[in-house]
């Protein structure tokens, strides 16, 4: 289906839609993320779900357990000894799940994985990555830029994991084939 998702028909207050469309609308507007916050970048996260920022305004409510989550945020360096509770918890999430690496060590290793025999070289090599937020630390507008690209992402009904996107690609369009 091409156009818009929804479209009005004679009675009044009644919308027709694919239930497909419904359902990605209804997930992408209830994001659930489970903060794994490990280094600096964790502050900006933080940062981001307090009051300036406001990201519940956007449907996004902050979990504590990763069976009630649906969105995993990597905020930071990932270590060889924590990535094996990062796989964990991600295994525990609801299904979709989905991924956002937040911060230069969490895409890339950072500035430590050149020197340090302990550092994963990106998150993407534990769990699958549904978009990169570049920065050192990355400023909370960056990560409701990458929310806002996962939303279109879901929206588009693209599987979690799958062509993952960068918030800074100029192309980034989530539902670009």
């Amino acid at each position: 289906m091409t156009g818009q998702p929804f479209y009005r028909t004679g009675e009044p207050k009644a919308l027709v839609a694919p239930i497909e469309k419904l359902v990605d609308w209804a997930q992408s507007n209830s994001l659930w993320p489970l903060g794994f916050g490990l280094a600096c970048c964790a502050i900006e996260m933080m940062a981001a779900n307090a009051g300036h920022y406001d990201l519940e305004r956007f449907g996004v409510f902050p979990r504590n357990s990763p069976r009630q989550a649906d969105v995993m945020i990597v905020a930071g360096t990932v270590v060889f000894k924590m990535a094996e509770r990062i796989k964990r918890l991600y295994e525990q999430m609801a299904e979709p799940r989905y991924v956002i690496s937040m911060g230069s060590c969490a895409n890339c290793g950072g500035p430590y994985w050149q020197h340090g025999y302990h550092v994963v070289k990106g998150v993407d090599q534990v769990v699958p990555v549904d978009v990169y937020v570049p920065g050192c630390p990355p400023r909370p507008e960056a990560l409701i830029d990458a929310i806002l690209k996962l939303q279109e992402k879901i929206r588009a009904g693209i599987p979690p994991g799958e062509r993952p996107i960068s918030i800074f690609d100029p192309g980034a369009k989530a539902n670009a084939r």
